[in-house]
């Protein structure tokens, strides 16, 4: 009797244990349980139920965004069901994967193999007794094919009191673990046509990871397309391809999944507004890759001392240092070493304060857009109108129209007082930004390496490149001895002073060519305009009378505003292959293209380039319009793309910044079929290009 009193006590604790561990049913392609985290709840109380599906091998279901075709599972409650529709919440969907149908084409978001779908319940506040969850799953399981399916499914609860379920509410609770959480910074999108840029901020970045994948929830974006992402110092810029081209405004909402190289997978939800990238999220390097804060600071130093060395020798710096070079020798003939000295001082700090200030304008310019490169300066036609007045007035001083302070003729007598070290300052400010574009073969991957840190490490950089600049100078200035290699002074002097006027003019006429392609040719007309403004207002001044000098200062105050004015205007538009329409069918770079262009499996060669930069000019006439290059793009069915940076494109800034550049120019090769280019050596041949391989 005591036997068979313990036993129906047992066999009772049994029953009550069966409730919420209902048997598996099958909708065919997977079997699909409800469980819950409890085994009794109390009325009243919230606890969570889950989908439990184990799905056949090969098999798939889908998450909340299904991608390009697919449903996800739904829970559908059934009218006899003790635990109403009302409530019972919504699914808390764990973090997808990506599920490839045709590959480059068809791409769903999903799960596959196991997935437990967990959402909340609440009891009858008037429950008494056990209540029944009755539920069909609802949900569409693709393999080759895709099936439509149901099982349907139910779940016993007790609510005399509160009992868990250790098994279940571990399985549950795990899996809401994988689900996404509240992103802890800011997001925002830049949406340029189909080229979109994310950037994501958030203090401290996101350290090394394997991979960033963002999953939208809608259809915004092109699921099948790459997303390549690019790591900051507190964030990351991911580049996708935009497929609603009306939504201008509209914020970009879905979930950013962040894998570290250990499999850790978290989830971010976002709701990026339109707008600018933001700062610090970018110049690390590819997600991936080591990232360029790993680069050494004797390294970095060393790549900015021999990058601003190479500036010597750059065509748009070399009138500038001919100026520098006259100085000198009219420094020398006055006798005294320490005239010498001085020169070359004040010429160095002419450097660098201007490498000084540059450094400032792009950390701050970082601080406020995000990513920035070198150069930018000459892609505001403003600057490039007034920089090009300024050359302009120095051949017009070389030439002798007019005196700037004391007259370099008299063979250095001047050059003790402050009006010699002035000059030598002014020489040094021009040579720095005028140089400054023109990145060196030594100075790209260099100064895309610093652009991520922070700004200390940016300012050493930047002074140390314009000490590199400076050096040559001001060893020639204090090395004993050095100085007696320069030619002795003489009357040559006068015609070598009007000589070097002419590489002025012709610096001039460059900067107007890069600001007819900023702001066309009325601007360039204006420009010239002013030019002449310019030369009548230091004819006048050369009357030395109250009303001429009083009539050339209101001329070229009229000048310099009409030329700013008219530079501050709306630019039209420009397109990026027009420098090679005679040769190449070129087409305008994006990433968009880029991918179709893969997807065809065609060799793509893409050259960064702008009209400002004086090695790409070089590049394009020496090799990339020569006949060998041409016949090898027509032989092998070479995509030729041109990323035209003359002008400011924040998606051409973060392709440079996802390669560790700062600037133009910059070549990639992609192999036929390959998604990862090769970055080439910013100094083409035309060998090397004819002998870029083919295939991966």
């Amino acid at each position: 009797m005591k036997f068979s009193a313990c036993f129906a006590a047992l066999f009772g604790a049994v029953l009550f244990l069966l409730p919420a561990a209902a048997a598996p049913v099958s909708g065919g392609h997977a079997r699909v349980e409800l469980i819950s985290e409890r085994d009794a709840a109390l009325p009243g109380e919230t606890v969570y139920a889950a989908l439990k599906m184990d799905l056949d091998k090969g098999w798939h279901v889908y998450w909340l965004n299904a991608g390009d075709a697919g449903l996800p599972p739904q829970v559908i409650v059934q009218p006899g069901s003790d635990i109403a529709a009302g409530a019972v919440g919504d699914i808390v969907w764990p973090l997808p994967h990506l599920l490839p149908v045709v590959e480059g084409e068809i791409m769903d978001y999903g799960y596959d193999d196991h997935v437990v779908l967990p959402f909340p319940i609440t009891i009858p506040d008037n429950a008494m007794g056990p209540v029944t969850l009755d539920v069909i799953a609802d949900y569409l399981i693709c393999a080759d094919t895709c099936v439509p399916e149901q099982a349907h499914v139910t779940l016993k609860l007790e609510t005399d009191q509160a009992a868990e379920n250790a098994r279940n509410g571990e399985l549950i609770g795990k899996w809401i673990a994988r689900s996404h959480i509240a992103f802890p910074g800011e997001a925002r999108v830049l949406k340029k046509n189909a080229d979109w840029t994310l950037s994501l901020r958030m203090d401290g970045g996101f350290g090394k990871v394997r991979s960033i994948r963002f999953f939208p929830f809608g259809h915004d974006i092109s699921h099948p397309a790459a997303q390549p992402a690019e790591l900051g110092r507190h964030g990351a810029t991911l580049s996708l391809t935009g497929t609603d081209l009306t939504a201008v405004s509209k914020p970009l909402e879905g979930v950013v999944v962040v894998e570290t190289d250990d499999g850790e997978r978290t989830g971010y939800q976002i709701r990026a507004a339109e707008g600018s990238p933001l700062a610090d999220t970018s110049g690390l390097g590819p997600v991936g890759a080591p990232v360029g804060m790993e680069v050494s600071a004797w390294k970095l130093a060393f790549l900015a001392l021999i990058g601003g060395l190479i500036l010597n020798l750059m065509p748009c710096v070399l009138p500038v240092l001919s100026m520098k070079a006259f100085g000198m020798v009219s420094a020398v003939a006055s006798g005294h070493a320490d005239e010498v000295r001085r020169h070359g001082i004040w010429y160095t700090v002419g450097v660098l304060v201007s490498f000084a200030a540059l450094a400032a304008i792009i950390v701050a310019v970082r601080a406020a857009t995000g990513p920035t490169t070198l150069g930018f300066q000459l892609q505001n036609a403003p600057t490039v109108a007034v920089l090009s007045l300024v050359m302009f007035a120095v051949g017009l001083w070389l030439m002798g129209l007019f005196e700037l302070g004391t007259s370099l003729q008299n063979l250095g007598s001047g050059f003790a007082d402050r009006e010699g070290d002035a000059g030598a300052f002014f020489t040094g400010i021009l040579a720095a930004v005028v140089g400054a574009p023109c990145v060196g073969p030594f100075l790209g991957a260099g100064l895309g390496a610093v652009m991520g840190h922070s700004a200390p490490v940016i300012f050493a950089f930047f002074l140390t490149m314009g000490f590199g600049l400076a050096l040559p100078f001001l060893v020639l200035s204090f090395v004993p001895g050095l100085h007696r290699l320069l030619p002795r002074p003489g009357k040559w002097m006068d015609t070598l002073k009007q000589f070097l006027a002419f590489p002025m003019f012709l610096t001039g006429a460059w900067l107007l060519k890069v600001l007819g392609d900023l702001g066309g040719s009325g601007v360039v007309a204006w420009t010239i305009a002013g030019a002449v403004a310019l030369a009548f207002a230091a004819w006048l001044w050369k009357r030395e009378a109250r009303v001429p000098r009083i009539l050339a200062v209101l001329a070229l105050g009229l000048a310099l505003f009409g030329v700013i004015e008219r530079a501050m205007a709306p630019a039209p538009a420009i397109g990026g292959s027009s420098s090679y329409a005679a040769k190449y069918e070129a087409e305008p770079w994006s990433t968009s293209s880029v991918q179709s262009l893969i997807a065809e499996g065609r060799p793509i060669f893409i050259d960064f380039t702008a009209s400002w930069c004086a090695t790409c000019q070089v590049n394009k006439a020496t090799t990339l319009k020569s006949k060998a290059v041409h016949e090898f793009f027509a032989a092998n069915n070479v995509a030729f793309l041109v990323a035209d940076f003359t002008r400011k494109d924040p998606a051409i800034a973060a392709e440079l910044a996802r390669h560790q550049r700062a600037g133009v120019p910059m070549y990639l090769w992609y192999p036929a079929g390959s998604s990862e280019p090769q970055v080439l050596p910013e100094i083409l041949s035309q060998g090397l290009v004819t002998g870029l391989p083919l295939t991966p």
